[in-house]
């Protein structure tokens, strides 16, 4: 997400900030961790010599081929792009994937963890690939943190989604909150490692510039946390993307718990992140991407989901600023 923005991404998750940094600035650095999830992918389409007759099977990297699965981390938090329903990973990315997964010849095998640790997990191997709602950003990219320090390898991502950012308030907006700037001298909850948390770190800045009180920014490490401070009224706001947003509030407490503001702040993509050197499997997906949204299952999945205002025209390497 972008100081303008509020997004899982770094200075663009956004989830609908950080993997953000989903990617992660800092976050870059951190290890792996564990409370896993598995979830589902899948499309493989194989002859019966055991070789897949998918169209872009022979496009993949030979280990994905013979493995015939791609491995991917994930934050399955974050409905309705992804989260645990019935002890499976279920939403936008899972099925995008698994459309993906019927041109490239493979399963997608999702693993949850810690947002703030799939950028990582991917250039260490762990994961072949991350995806959950990771905005693509220039930082992210070049594996920088917040001051422009390298930090890491940085990630590759491929586009495939793009959203803007949204406030969140309790049902009624109590507190009478309309824009970013209503937001000074208070308490906002938000998810830690996502862009989110780095704009709200901006527009704190511009608060104390214009003369106003600092927002006091309470970062958790999963968005349901940040959803109840909010709800509890311990927080009078809090950040997220615009579709996970609004998904929220039709569901929680049956529409009676959150409203979302109706300014939609500067939209951004979201990639999946490929490790630098692992170009050919980069490639691939992109050329995966480009062709659901052709043959129509891309819209489909979007339309299951209600994320068609986040849909694009054609993939894209890098397209993040």
């Amino acid at each position: 997400m972008t100081a303008s923005s509020t997004r899982r991404t770094t200075a663009a998750h956004t989830r609908l900030a950080a993997v953000g940094s989903l990617a992660v600035a800092g976050a870059l650095l951190l290890t792996a961790c564990g409370d896993q999830t598995e979830g589902g992918g899948g499309g493989s389409s194989e002859s019966s010599s055991g070789a897949s007759t998918a169209p872009l099977f022979s496009k993949l990297p030979a280990d994905i081929q013979k493995a015939g699965v791609v491995k991917v981390g994930t934050n399955a938090e974050y409905a309705p792009m992804e989260s645990v329903e019935g002890g499976k990973i279920v939403g936008v990315d899972p099925d995008i994937a698994a459309a993906l997964g019927k041109q490239l010849g493979v399963d997608f095998q999702f693993t949850s963890g810690g947002f703030d640790t799939l950028i990582t997990a991917v250039n260490t191997g762990r994961y072949d690939v991350a995806m959950s709602s990771i905005t693509d950003n220039k930082q992210r990219q070049e594996g920088l943190d917040d001051s422009g320090k390298k930090l890491g390898e940085g990630v590759d991502f491929v586009d495939y989604f793009t959203a803007g950012t949204a406030i969140y308030v309790q049902k009624g907006n109590p507190k009478g909150i309309k824009t970013m700037d209503d937001l000074c001298g208070q308490k906002v909850a938000v998810q830690r490692g996502t862009t989110y948390e780095e704009a709200l770190q901006a527009q704190s800045k511009t608060c104390t510039e214009g003369g106003k009180k600092a927002l006091t920014i309470e970062s958790f490490e999963n968005d349901t946390e940040a959803q109840t401070r909010v709800k509890s009224g311990g927080a009078v706001a809090g950040v997220n993307d615009y579709p996970v947003a609004v998904d929220m509030a039709e569901k929680a407490g049956g529409g009676n718990t959150f409203e979302v503001l109706d300014e939609q702040y500067e939209a951004a993509p979201f990639g999946i992140v490929v490790d630098k050197k692992n170009t050919q499997l980069r490639d691939a997906l992109k050329e995966a991407v480009d062709a659901i949204i052709k043959d129509g299952s891309y819209q489909k999945v979007l339309e299951k989901w209600g994320a068609q205002s986040g849909a694009i025209k054609a993939a894209a390497i890098n397209g993040g600023k």
